[in-house]
């Protein structure tokens, strides 16, 4: 698969095949993956906490906000949750400015799930004072994102935007619908 097949089938998923479970060598291969990523100033602050197991999992769930624009749907049911999660922290021992170094990060390990048939989701709106708890977090570390990894089990399809309007939506077939601005839109002629 070429680099460009492999972003463009790159998607956000947000339900998936529960019992699938996931390795723990699988999800450090993909944490090797942003180990080779780009770091402003090459500091390298960031550190990963890997969930695979299924009761850890389950303890992670409530902490994580889903599917904003979806304001009738709480999140994937139980048998189509994720089933592994990466813990993204920063390391305030290194530094107190994160920066994008996430985002990259993020971006890599999300590739590198999609170029293993799995995918996931970037949560950033997360019950960070409850995952602190519920893990025992060292204040040390800043939580950043919660990575959701499973075996997809929906459809995504991307679309072009309608009258400016950005929010994502699920048809009567629950197939997921992404609008995207075209790219005659986002590149700009001064």
């Amino acid at each position: 698969m070429s680099f460009k097949d492999l972003v463009i089938k790159n998607r956000t998923f947000r339900r998936f095949d529960e019992s699938f479970r996931i390795e723990y060598d699988t999800l450090k291969e993909l944490v090797n993956l942003a180990r080779h990523s780009a770091s402003g100033a090459n500091r390298q602050p960031l550190k990963f906490l890997l969930i695979n197991s299924h009761e850890d999992c389950a303890r992670v769930f409530p902490s994580t906000l889903w599917a904003g624009y979806l304001n009738d749907w709480p999140g994937p049911d139980p048998g189509e949750r994720p089933s592994a999660y990466i813990i993204v922290l920063g390391d305030k021992a290194i530094t107190d400015n994160f920066g994008v170094d996430h985002g990259i990060a993020a971006q890599s390990i999300m590739l590198g799930a999609s170029d293993m048939g799995l995918g996931g989701c970037m949560i950033a709106s997360i019950r960070k004072d409850d995952l602190r708890n519920e893990f025992s977090i060292p204040l040390q570390y800043e939580i950043l994102l919660v990575l959701a990894i499973g075996k997809p089990v929906e459809k995504v399809v991307v679309d072009d935007i309608v009258n400016g309007d950005v929010k994502y939506w699920r048809d009567k077939n629950r197939v997921h619908h992404v609008p995207k601005r075209t790219l005659e839109e986002l590149i700009l002629k001064l």
